[in-house]
């Protein structure tokens, strides 16, 4: 007897139209090319930069850089199909998805939505092909889930900008062009695009990373740096800046989450079918299907979830409280089912024949980066409660 595949329990795939179903079918034909073959390699041994500059190359050749922007090369696509693309990425690897996002939903998002037309035009075209990388820094060292203390500081010299500080955890940050720095000014935070190679700038890689190694990490360091006035980002005034290219972020993760829990559940019913305990498969004792029911209960829970947070935000009527959401749910459960999966493959499930230890130690990450759990769950109970209980 052969069984369905978790996501076909509820006949989910009259809820995509035809374009969407191609864009999933495309990306999911990416990952199998491009990713696949590789993704245990890079993950042993770290994606090298070649291998980061060849990737965004290929991922805009198929538009799925800043794929939901509209203009300057930019695919336009429906926040759902964006989120479908998401979800196949992350089934590759976390990190794959974090490259896509980082430069679509971050570097580029906050230039085409805060930028000027001359800033626009220098930077997205080439974005949006993958010849150029960008990058987003907010985080910090020492202020992740409180960026208003971030301690990077912008003042003027004459009409120049000089910018001092340190950012921290930033994906691609050494292989990026440009870089888009966040940092406090006399009038608030105020964000900043930073070139390759400006004077002053550096961006060390950050290694022996045990989660995101299929993906470049990084510190940046700004000592001094000197931009012309041209290179803020007018439009941007204090941290609703930021917060809005976070929340463009978190809605990738909603879905790409459920693209690793089902990759985790999908090879780990593969392995159930095959491998015989006691004369008979694994998949047959009871147990074992216990567990299988369970994850894929959640996994079609967390899918509808994106879904219906898809079609909200391409109604413009999707809130950050409905993407936290959204993110700490599925984050949460992707991560519990990649964990459990690990159980039913017993020692297989640590070596990276298999992709689940590898989904699990990149979703402890995901769990953390953009808002930890315990921001959204507090951004979930000021929604209920009016009371903000963030210090």
């Amino acid at each position: 007897m052969t069984g369905v595949s978790p996501l076909e329990l509820l006949d989910v795939d009259h809820l995509l139209d035809d374009d969407e179903r191609t864009i999933q079918h495309t990306v999911r034909r990416f990952v199998d090319d491009q990713v696949r073959p590789h993704v245990a390699e890079w993950y042993e041994h770290e994606l090298t930069e070649d291998a980061v500059r060849q990737l965004a190359r290929d991922a805009g050749k198929l538009g799925l850089l800043g794929m939901h922007l509209e203009g300057y090369g930019c695919a336009g696509t429906n926040a759902v199909s964006y989120g479908l693309a998401c979800m196949e990425l992350e089934a590759g690897d976390s990190g794959i998805r974090s490259l896509v996002s980082v430069q679509g939903s971050l570097a580029m998002f906050a230039i085409w939505k805060f930028g000027s037309e001359e800033q626009k035009q220098r930077w997205l075209p080439g974005m949006a092909a993958g010849e150029l990388i960008g990058c987003f820094g907010l985080t910090e060292p020492d202020y992740g889930s409180n960026p208003a203390g971030m301690r990077t500081r912008a003042r003027r010299d004459g009409t120049d900008w000089v910018l001092d500080g340190t950012k921290m955890w930033i994906t691609n940050g050494t292989v990026a062009d440009v870089a888009v720095v966040w940092a406090q000014t006399d009038d608030g935070v105020r964000g900043f695009l930073v070139p390759k190679g400006t004077k002053g700038f550096s961006a060390p890689k950050i290694s022996r990373k045990l989660s995101l190694r299929a993906s470049i990490t990084s510190e940046l360091v700004l000592d001094g740096v000197r931009l012309p006035a041209e290179a803020m980002l007018q439009e941007a005034m204090g941290l609703r800046g930021p917060l809005s290219c976070l929340s463009e972020a978190r809605f990738g993760i909603v879905f790409g989450a459920i693209g690793a829990a089902r990759d985790c559940l999908d090879s780990t019913l593969e392995y159930a079918n095959s491998r015989e305990v006691f004369g008979k498969t694994l998949s047959s004792f009871q147990l074992t299907q216990a567990k299988l029911a369970d994850m894929a209960l959640e996994l079609q829970k967390g899918f509808l979830l994106a879904m219906h947070l898809g079609r909200l935000k391409d109604g413009e009527r999707l809130s950050p409280q409905q993407v936290s959401l959204g993110k700490l749910n599925n984050v949460r459960e992707a991560l519990a089912i990649a964990r459990e999966c690990r159980t039913i493959l017993a020692a297989s499930g640590i070596t990276l024949e298999y992709p689940v230890l590898r989904h699990a130690n990149n979703l402890e990450s995901v769990l953390t980066y953009e808002g930890t759990s315990e921001i959204h769950q507090l951004v979930i109970g000021q929604a209920l409660t009016g009371e903000a209980a963030f210090t």
